[in-house]
């Protein structure tokens, strides 16, 4: 099985909301950007939270991203996976990222969202424990992957239910996440 790495986090210190996916699926890996697969509904949902067209260069979604005070990350720096599903990761092959210097950097963080249930399993199992008291946000949700391989789920209930969340997330006064 091939060993794949997930990519630098997509932060600046005025992150008030961190988004976290597992790893990076084989689309995204190719083209060394988050969630470049053309069904992923990542960039469509963020575009709406950002004001930034899921069309945009890469480098400018990411810039929205920063100017909102979002976050984006992976739970996981490498593992050994055959293909693009989380389904597919060999658990004893796993290397968390490091959160505490992460944190440690960003303290302005309240908030995170998992994307998807493995980013929110891998988070607990692998980077909670290993974090000391008090260090990192003491907000977690997990929100429906906008995978495309989470079909069970209407593309109008991802968006409305995404949209909500950062709307609705704890970031104090700044208001990161802006309107939704």
């Amino acid at each position: 099985m091939p060993r794949v790495q997930s990519f630098p986090p997509i932060a600046d210190a005025k992150a008030r909301i961190l988004i976290l996916g597992s790893m990076p699926g084989n689309a995204s890996l190719a083209a060394g950007q988050y969630y470049a697969h053309a069904q992923n509904l990542f960039w469509h949902i963020l575009g709406e939270v950002t004001g930034m067209a899921a069309s945009a260069p890469y480098a400018a979604r990411a810039l929205a991203l920063r100017s909102h005070g979002i976050a984006l990350w992976d739970v996981l720096a490498s593992c050994t996976r055959e293909g693009s599903l989380d389904s597919a990761i060999d658990e004893a092959s796993i290397d968390a990222n490091d959160f505490a210097s992460f944190y440690r950097l960003h303290p302005g963080i309240v908030q995170v969202f998992f994307n998807g249930a493995k980013a929110e399993a891998s988070y607990r199992k692998y980077v909670l424990p290993g974090l000391a008291d008090g260090l990192g946000p003491q907000h977690y949700r997990r929100l429906p992957s906008t995978s495309p391989a989470n079909a069970s789920m209407s593309r109008a209930y991802k968006h409305r239910v995404w949209k909500r969340a950062l709307r609705l997330a704890p970031v104090g006064r700044q208001g990161a996440a802006g309107p939704g």
